[in-house]
């Protein structure tokens, strides 16, 4: 859109002026010079301008003149106008703090304010750059490696699915869609949720499982992120799961979190207020922690700019502009929508939009809207409010008085009636949607992707009347399902209005570009939704050796992605989930402690004496602790003067490691150290990284060995292996190891560490999975070793009903000799 500023049009519809006529000089009196001149020239000027004298506000007063005729030109002779918005790149936050979403000097959490109505333009560089980085080192390493590389495909890709609750919404219906595409690709899928709902059996009938969650936060790591290739994310509401991602082993796991909920981006500034720096801190952690955020439009990695981190990527078109149609056409009650806007119930209304973001060229832009509307005036009485009549709306979000006041002004001029042409906050985009004749796009500004408000009117039923914007030639056909209008000659608006309106209601013409487009409007955008997220996967998953290759994006049959599985919601779309989108910061209160951890309300009376009293406390403390640091300063003064035994050096040093010894021997043991001295068998689980603690048993039997220091239990009886073996200093080979990084770091000096005839090791691993040694299988191994059953002898176990290959009425050798090809009986 434009601005309508005396500069913007002064070079094409100001009058030239004429040229100045070059008047002779005026002769010098004998006193001479300038002061002799003046009244003359004053003269001249006063007789042009009729007065016999010229002061400031004359000359005010006709340069307002002058400048409110400019402004009449330009808005009311537009033929020349040519939209040409050149597009300009968000400017990369890589050159200060790195990321994909430019800053300008509004409210970042507002829509930026476009000068001269540049175009916007979102590209997420860094992500695109590190994508082409990894694929350049690939191909130098397999150049290296002068060999092609055979991949051992043993399983599938596995990716796991984790939402907030399983109830139905258009994420869930979204993910569905994405979900059967890639189950076809060759991927293997779980659900995990915190919440159960009608959803979980939608996705056990598609035949992906479901698992619910603990709410409990200890329990939160109760899974083992190893075991999937990548996850993928889906709501704000989900951020719990990221407690487990953020902590090692659980670090490296490619994640992709879905975020379609504006919800947190308007609740930053009420964390600024609060000064929650400490929350706003926690949020800034978990977005830089997935690999990339998806957003489903471009106006949202804008309100979420203050958390980018340059892992932001826009992937259009989603079904929540659908479930939006639905709950107003499920609530729906027309007279009283068209009371709410004042308007009649024989009305002829239509409503004007534009783009998300506002920009100074907007005045203009519905100016020129409503210069072509005006000859439809016509075919409405202006008098008689028993018939039909022209109603313009127009949706926009914050307007000042005096573009109000312009904007009327406008409308009188063209021969709109005084209250026909008014603004409807976005607020009432739904009412207002629902009750107009046609729908007309008057931006002209050039965005990356097709207009939602677009896709709910079409879906609606309405009429949609757009310029020819790439983005919206792309899925409106002209005088299929839409009418289009060229950019760069707005005035021809008002023949394709002619077009669409007869007599005073919705042509035939209209009526069936309105339902063609209506037929298909719900999966407009499905195809490039679902391959995006394929895309998106193939860029960001490493797949190991064992996992299979899935197919590519381009391998899948369009029959497959071409449209939304509506057909799964079928049995229930009377439990579509409409509020998913919360306001008020409402989720947070669910996710975060927020009433401990922000401030209170503006401070009240009773607010302010407490505040008084909570300094006076404060002072106090500070001067207890001076005055307990003084005397303890003066107590190692007194001490140093005191007289202090001497003897040798060498006295002196047996004292010491006397006393280290003894700080050694007499630590405190916790009761599982005492318990597991008098037992036969030790058990150590080695393990890496805090998000493996839930998973390491409590018991007395056995005992963790962690592989890093960093990641030791606080007050628990691990072995530090790496001060054992210091080579699992080295990331590279404490990788490279493993697990068998901890036997190699117990064996070193294993007389000083383990105390116990029998020693047994099991991974953290086996717990996550739940095939761990049972209860009953820990008193099984502890009798034949105090009985000595088999003597000196190696004991496996494996949950044997775990295996698909098991019968109830197999025995252990029976099994054992089909997996191992009849081998083992032999090797007795």
């Amino acid at each position: 859109m434009g601005s309508l500023d005396s500069t913007a049009g002064s070079g094409s519809y100001k009058r030239a002026a004429p040229a100045p006529v070059p008047l002779p000089l005026p002769r010098a009196s004998a006193g001479g010079g300038a002061a002799a001149r003046r009244p003359s020239v004053r003269s001249r000027l006063a007789r042009f301008l009729l007065v016999d004298k010229v002061d400031y506000l004359q000359w005010i007063g006709t340069a307002a003149a002058f400048f409110f005729v400019t402004i009449l030109v330009v808005a009311f002779f537009p033929g020349s106008v040519v939209f040409e918005n050149p597009t300009t790149l968000l400017p990369s936050r890589r050159a200060s703090a790195g990321g994909g979403v430019g800053r300008d000097r509004t409210d970042p959490l507002l829509p930026r304010g476009l000068e001269n109505g540049e175009g916007l333009a979102f590209q997420p560089t860094r992500l695109r750059e590190k994508w082409a980085r990894e694929r350049r080192e690939e191909a130098q390493s397999l150049a290296e490696l002068g060999r092609p590389v055979k991949r051992v495909g043993v399983r599938k890709p596995r990716l796991a699915l984790v939402f907030a609750n399983l109830s139905p919404g258009a994420m869930q219906l979204q993910m569905l869609s994405v979900a059967s595409v890639l189950e076809a690709m060759g991927y293997e899928m779980k659900v995990f949720s915190f919440g159960d709902g009608s959803c979980s059996n939608i996705w056990r009938t598609i035949g992906i499982p479901v698992k619910i969650l603990p709410v409990d936060t200890k329990l939160l790591t109760a899974v083992d992120w190893l075991d999937y290739d990548g996850m993928l994310v889906n709501s704000i509401e989900a951020r719990p799961i990221f407690s487990s991602l953020l902590q090692e082993p659980f670090k490296s796991i490619p994640v992709i979190w879905n975020v379609q909920e504006s919800s947190l981006a308007h609740c930053v500034s009420e964390y600024n207020s609060s000064g929650v720096i400490q929350l706003l801190a926690g949020w800034k952690e978990v977005f830089s922690r997935a690999n990339v955020i998806v957003f489903p439009n471009y106006i949202l990695p804008v309100l979420y700019a203050p958390f980018d981190s340059g892992n932001y990527f826009v992937i259009p078109g989603s079904p929540a502009v659908a479930f939006q149609a639905d709950r107003f056409i499920a609530k729906s009650c027309d007279q009283d929508v068209r009371i709410g806007l004042s308007l009649g119930s024989r009305d002829f209304v239509i409503a004007l939009v534009g783009s998300q973001f506002s920009y100074g060229r907007l005045l203009m832009e519905e100016a020129l809207v409503l210069q072509a509307v005006g000859p439809l005036l016509q075919q409405y009485p202006s008098e008689n409010s028993t018939q039909t009549g022209l109603k313009v709306r127009i949706l926009t979000g914050n307007v000042t008085d005096n573009h109000r006041m312009a904007l009327e002004a406008i409308a009188l001029n063209v021969g709109f009636p005084r209250g026909a042409v008014e603004h409807v906050p976005v607020e009432d985009t739904d009412n207002l949607l629902g009750i107009a004749n046609l729908v007309i796009y008057g931006s002209c500004l050039d965005e990356q992707s097709f207009p939602s408000v677009l896709v709910q009117a079409m879906i609606l039923g309405k009429l949609v009347i757009a310029p020819d914007l790439g983005m919206i030639t792309k899925y409106i056909d002209d005088g299929i399902n839409g009418l289009l209008f060229p950019r760069k000659n707005v005035p021809m608006l008002t023949q394709v209005l002619l077009q669409a309106v007869s007599n005073g209601e919705l042509s035939v013409l209209g009526q069936k570009v309105a339902s063609v487009g209506k037929a298909h409007a719900k999966d407009l955008m499905a195809s490039e939704a679902i391959e995006g997220y394929v895309v998106l996967l193939e860029n960001v998953l490493k797949l190991p050796a064992e996992a299979l290759t899935p197919l590519t994006s381009g391998e899948i049959p369009l029959a497959l992605k071409k449209e939304w599985k509506w057909h799964l919601f079928e049995d229930v779309k009377h439990l579509y989930h409409m509020n998913e989108s919360l306001n008020d910061c409402e989720i947070f209160q669910k996710i975060e402690d927020w009433p401990t951890s922000r401030k209170d309300d503006p401070p009240s009376s009773t607010q302010k004496i407490d505040e008084a009293f909570s300094v006076i406390a404060w002072n106090e403390e500070r001067a207890n602790e001076i005055m307990s640091t003084k005397m303890k300063l003066e107590e190692e003064e007194l001490k140093e003067r005191s007289d202090q035994p001497h003897g040798t050096w060498e006295e002196v040093y047996r004292n010491v490691k006397r006393v280290d010894r003894m700080k050694n021997e007499l630590h405190e043991r916790d009761e599982n150290e005492l318990e597991r001295t008098g037992q036969p068998l030790c058990i150590y689980e080695p393990f890496f990284g805090e998000g493996t603690w839930p998973f390491l048993h409590q018991g007395s039997m056995y005992r963790g060995i962690g592989l890093s220091s960093k990641g030791r239990r606080p007050g628990a009886d691990d072995i530090d292996a790496s001060s054992r073996l210091p080579l699992l200093n080295n990331g590279y080979y404490r990788d490279i190891l493993g697990e068998f990084g901890a036997f190699f770091a117990l064996a070193n000096r294993i007389d000083r560490i383990h105390k116990n005839s029998w020693i047994g090791f099991q991974s953290w691993r086996m717990t996550a999975r739940k095939v761990n040694l049972s209860k009953n299988a820990e008193s099984a191994i502890l009798e034949a070793i105090q009985t000595q059953k088999h003597g000196d002898a190696f004991y496996f176990w494996v949950r044997m009903d775990q295996d698909p290959r098991y019968h109830a009425n197999q025995k252990f050798w029976s099994l054992c000799d089909a997996t191992n090809a009849g081998n083992c009986r032999l090797s007795i």
